[in-house]
């Protein structure tokens, strides 16, 4: 008599349907180990988000007001819970639809997790350092988390999660594996239903690819040159290595920067973008429209040092590298899907 095959175990990627989720689901279902589930909406048949899952293999999917149902009747096959879900928008106004999706969930997420010994990894965003003036370090302190100040009601409930779980973990009720990361700005493929919270990369593509001149913000300080306003840019295979590396580190737990740890400029970034293309920049420049001036940010680089101290081995894709593989093997291609 032939013995039963073993239950593989399953990973859930709440938001596995969106930009970060999907290349997770990629990433797993390539890797072969766990059965992947995917939790999310997919919205209008002719919108992208079901071709960013199309070309993997999904086990099952789950709609949002389905997850604790199905977490409770699956919970003896669940090995991990990668909680991407969450509205992304900054330019969101919406405050309670903002908590109710991005802290409300996410805490009783949480909760379910430590109850059942279930390992959590979710997305936090370099949203909660607000204007940047007190750094980009990834102090998970109670005290260090108090400190920061967000500029908009998304980074409000990135931190306010933060700082439930760290305050949590502290009092012993806690999943076995927890981890917080804070995405600085991902670009890459399967990006291309987030409208206007799109990378720079995705929006000047056309403009490129037509030989036409792109536009950037001009500066409206002193210190930096037009088109010199600095992020650090972190291509999405980067994050998702990140995630793979914690799956496999089930001692590691805090949270965490997901950055490359050097700003480049939008000008850097636009140029790239015409270098991968083959073609000359051209770009002209415009005023920050008055309503988001005097929030817009100047500077931001992950500090990646506690990463690296927890073992982290990866090395970040360099900007023009990343940006080459994902015109070239993404953007300029007649499906550009992962």
């Amino acid at each position: 008599m032939t013995a039963a095959a073993p239950t593989r175990r399953i990973i859930v990627v709440t938001g596995g349907a969106g930009f970060i989720g999907s290349n997770i689901v990629a990433r797993l279902s390539d890797d072969n180990r766990y059965d992947i589930v995917v939790c999310d909406r997919l919205g209008h048949a002719d919108e992208a988000k079901w071709k960013n899952l199309a070309k993997h293999a999904v086990a099952d999917f789950w709609l949002p007001e389905e997850l604790f149902d199905r977490l409770d009747r699956h919970k003896a096959r669940i090995e991990a819970v990668v909680h991407m879900g969450a509205i992304s928008a900054t330019t969101e106004l919406d405050a309670d639809l903002i908590l109710r999706t991005n802290f409300s969930l996410s805490r009783d997420l949480w909760d379910w997790c430590a109850g059942q010994g279930i390992r959590l990894i979710y997305a936090s965003s370099a949203a909660t350092y607000g204007d940047g003036d007190l750094g980009f370090a990834d102090d998970d302190s109670v005290e260090g988390l108090a400190a920061l100040r967000p500029l908009n009601a998304y980074g409000y409930s990135k931190l306010l999660f933060d700082q439930y779980a760290v305050r949590e973990a502290d009092r012993g009720h806690r999943p076995p594996q927890w981890a917080g990361l804070k995405f600085f700005n991902v670009y890459g493929p399967n990006e291309g239903h987030k409208g206007s919270m799109k990378s720079v990369i995705a929006h000047i593509w056309p403009k490129v690819s037509a030989g036409e001149t792109v536009t950037l913000f001009r500066s409206h300080r002193p210190e930096y040159e037009d088109g010199g306003q600095l992020r650090d840019f972190v291509y999405v295979a980067d994050v998702v290595d990140i995630i793979a590396w914690l799956l496999d580190a089930p001692d590691v737990s805090g949270i965490y920067n997901a950055g490359t740890g050097q700003a480049r400029s939008f000008k850097d970034l636009a140029a790239a973008v015409f270098a991968a293309a083959g073609q000359t920049p051209s770009i002209t420049y415009v005023d920050t429209p008055e309503s988001i001036r005097d929030r817009y940010q100047y500077f931001t680089e992950a500090r990646m040092e506690r990463l690296r101290a927890a073992g982290y081995p990866g090395q970040a894709t360099p900007l023009e590298e990343g940006v080459r593989r994902y015109v070239q093997d993404y953007l300029n291609l007649p499906d550009p899907y992962r």
